[in-house]
């Protein structure tokens, strides 16, 4: 098993996610510690969450309101401030061009040193984190990591806007087949499980949130040659 390199925290970072909770399944330990290291994270969620959901009482029309407040809740948990919705269809995404201009929007705007995205490629052990939405908003991130957002040229609507062309450094792939960096998170594994918890339609069964959470993460430590009792959150770093 090859060494996992540890993630350090920097100064601004733009974690872009499918749907309202993806943020907090895939990485909210790792949010809570650079949030308390002094980062300051903001979210982008492409969709709305409409499709979500396990109790057919709730009208479907409710469902888009009721899942972003679960997710303005859960980023407050953690000490996320700045989080926005693209409102696109939930269950019906794809990288399109409006996608892409949309993200690369939010890049130049916020200008950060790191960019957390879904891997658009299909992982085989983990198949629901390969959810068609989280491999198109990840494709779509990337696209927009490179070239568009550091293409003065590309979405000249951008430049209008006065956002001038930004160009990222470093991208963590969330549900990468390959993992290669990690986030000990064993001292903010509670604020995980606080910020999931607060997306209560989404969760038939509360009490097995914190045993599940808590297997994947044991399973990640032993990934990154981490001693016994800690958890982690891996990812696959791409340095551009």
């Amino acid at each position: 098993m090859s060494e996992l390199e540890a993630v350090q925290p920097v100064d601004k970072v733009l974690i872009v996610m499918a749907h309202p909770d993806d943020v907090d399944f895939g990485l909210a330990g790792s949010v809570a510690s650079w949030v308390n290291q002094g980062s300051k994270v903001s979210y982008l969620i492409v969709t709305d969450g409409d499709a979500g959901g396990f109790d057919p009482s709730i009208p479907r029309r409710e469902i888009p309101a009721i899942r972003r407040e679960e997710q303005k809740k859960a980023a407050a948990y953690i000490g996320v401030e700045t989080l926005e919705f693209l409102g696109y269809r939930d269950g019906a995404l794809r990288k399109v061009p409006s996608l892409v201009r949309d993200i690369s929007r939010v890049i130049r705007r916020i200008k950060p040193d790191r960019v957390v995205c879904q891997s658009p490629e299909r992982n085989y052990v983990r198949m629901p984190a390969s959810h068609p939405d989280h491999r198109a908003a990840g494709d779509a991130t990337l696209d927009a990591i490179y070239p568009y957002a550091r293409n003065p040229f590309a979405f000249p609507e951008l430049l209008e806007e006065g956002l001038d062309a930004f160009i990222v450094k470093e991208v963590l792939l969330s549900a990468h087949p390959e993992v290669n960096a990690f986030v000990d998170v064993t001292e903010t594994f509670d604020a995980k499980i606080g910020a999931i918890l607060c997306h209560s339609s989404q969760l038939p069964d509360p009490s097995a949130v914190e045993p599940m959470v808590r297997k994947w993460l044991v399973m990640s430590a032993q990934r990154a040659q981490l001693g016994e009792g800690r958890l982690a959150e891996v990812f696959f770093k791409v340095t551009i």
